[in-house]
């Protein structure tokens, strides 16, 4: 629960970071400058972003920032829908990788885990339910998860669903932390929000509501993981 925790308290620091980057320097009419160029692209922009990601996840690079960033460029709804389809492409274009061109190499990396070893044994018998919950609270850092994934015996099929349904609360939360940004920044700039204090407190309150839920997902997902590993045959 630690590990997964402190992501969330990761994602929670930046927006916090940047939020006083707002109030300290005068970085907010630049920022929603970007944000405008970036929504003005339309499709091309969204194409370029969806490509950056999958990149950033094949070569094991951290995708929170860029998680983040659709939140802040694009709102939480629309963020989120861009986030999902390009760490859905992201994860799959590793797991493809790690079960042909990179298998030796990512063998070699995971040689002597007992963590592999048990995770390998549980997915020959519950690709599906394993994939699922290691997704929700994971054994492995996420882009190095997908490549120890294609080592395995889970069906393609399993992995895309699992991981589709797993990543969707961090990816909601994450993208909804970036989304308080571009609020920050417009009442920076004296404007009012649309939807008034009602809205606010809609939108506050769906965030508060978004991080127990991830948490305590969670929380059930570790000690269900932790269960399957212990009760499967190696």
């Amino acid at each position: 629960m630690a590990r997964g925790l402190g992501r969330w308290v990761a994602g929670v620091a930046a927006v916090v970071a940047l939020v006083l980057a707002f109030k300290l320097l005068p970085v907010d009419t630049w920022l929603l400058g970007l944000v405008e160029r970036i929504r003005d692209t339309g499709l091309k922009g969204a194409g370029l972003y969806v490509a950056l990601y999958v990149v950033a996840t094949v070569l094991v690079m951290p995708a929170s920032v860029l998680t983040l960033g659709a939140g802040f460029a694009y709102g939480p709804v629309y963020g989120s829908l861009l986030v999902v389809v390009a760490s859905n492409l992201g994860a799959l274009s590793a797991f493809l990788l790690g079960r042909t061109a990179l298998r030796e190499r990512v063998s070699r990396r995971l040689e002597g885990q007992p963590r592999f070893s048990a995770v390998d044994a549980a997915v020959a018998g519950q690709g599906f339910k394993v994939v699922l919950l290691l997704r929700l609270s994971p054994l492995f850092p996420f882009n190095l998860l997908n490549y120890a994934l294609g080592l395995t015996r889970v069906r393609p099929r399993d992995f895309v669903l699992a991981s589709f349904l797993g990543m969707l609360p961090g990816t909601v939360l994450y993208v909804y932390l970036g989304s308080l940004v571009t609020s920050v920044a417009q009442l920076s700039r004296g404007q009012r929000p649309e939807a008034g204090f009602s809205g606010q407190l809609l939108f506050w309150g769906g965030l508060a509501a978004t991080i127990l839920v991830t948490v305590y997902v969670t929380r059930l997902a570790r000690r269900a993981l932790d269960a399957t590993l212990k009760e499967t045959p190696r």
